[in-house]
């Protein structure tokens, strides 16, 4: 298994191939990380991205609550125990920063998008940032996943239709949408009001037909759910919460 190297940042969200993925840099072992990325050529400005299983995206930086005698952690992996390989789940997936531009004050604004998932196979903190050993993961498609993947898309155009309180006008039209089952798989995991254990589960399903499979059964639970509460905006598609690191 071949395994490559990459910077590692680690959110307290899922980020799934084609999201697009806002950062606000502002924690030193970030701006690090992005100083660095800046030498690269622009076709390499690769991080991986992770979410945390234990601890905490932003590390204190102050006495405060609970405990206002706390001493605040300090280093590429503060926030994250003694041994940051157990802080994260294993499999995450590779960001390409098509836009970092720094701030007059130091801090950076980040756009990134997720393109293939990895494993993590290793975690050094040595640095002034952490990085990761990385094994690529490859997408198979599975049995079914073009049928499955058109019942997913009409369940999910049901689940926005009541998140949107049935305001046509804000549903995305067929031809918003993807017909590739894996595009279809990954853009309806990422859109779903989800906890980031179920978007992590839908993120290493073993194969695309798996994670339809799995997104079918949610969309009718929710669609069911939802149909008991409140009107809520549609979710958008393809982009995420902006993170502030």
């Amino acid at each position: 298994m071949t395994t490559v190297r990459l910077p590692l940042f680690p959110l307290n969200s899922v980020l799934f191939p084609g999201l697009v993925l806002p950062l606000n840099i502002f924690e030193e072992r970030y701006r690090a990380m992005m100083r660095e990325l800046l030498k690269a050529p622009e076709d390499e400005r690769r991080f991986a991205v992770v979410a945390i299983r234990d601890g905490h995206e932003v590390a204190p930086s102050a006495p405060g609550m609970p405990d206002p005698t706390a001493r605040p952690e300090r280093g590429p992996a503060a926030g994250f125990g003694t041994d940051p390989t157990g802080a994260f789940h294993k499999v995450g997936c590779v960001a390409d920063a098509a836009t970092i531009r720094e701030r007059p004050d130091g801090t950076f604004e980040v756009l990134a998008t997720g393109t293939t998932r990895v494993r993590l196979a290793s975690v050094d903190a040595s640095g002034d940032f952490l990085t990761a050993g990385l094994e690529p993961l490859a997408e198979d498609p599975g049995d079914e996943s073009g049928a499955l993947a058109e019942g997913v898309l009409r369940s999910f155009r049901q689940y926005q239709k009541r998140l949107a309180g049935a305001r046509e006008r804000t549903l995305a039209t067929s031809g918003d949408l993807p017909d590739d089952p894996g595009v279809v798989s990954y853009l309806v995991a990422a859109a779903m009001m989800l906890d980031t254990p179920t978007k992590q589960r839908l993120l290493q399903a073993p194969d695309t037909a798996s994670r339809l499979r799995d997104e079918l059964r949610l969309l009718r639970s929710e669609t069911a759910i939802i149909r008991h509460l409140p009107s809520l905006p549609a979710a958008n598609l393809t982009h995420g919460p902006t993170s502030h690191n």
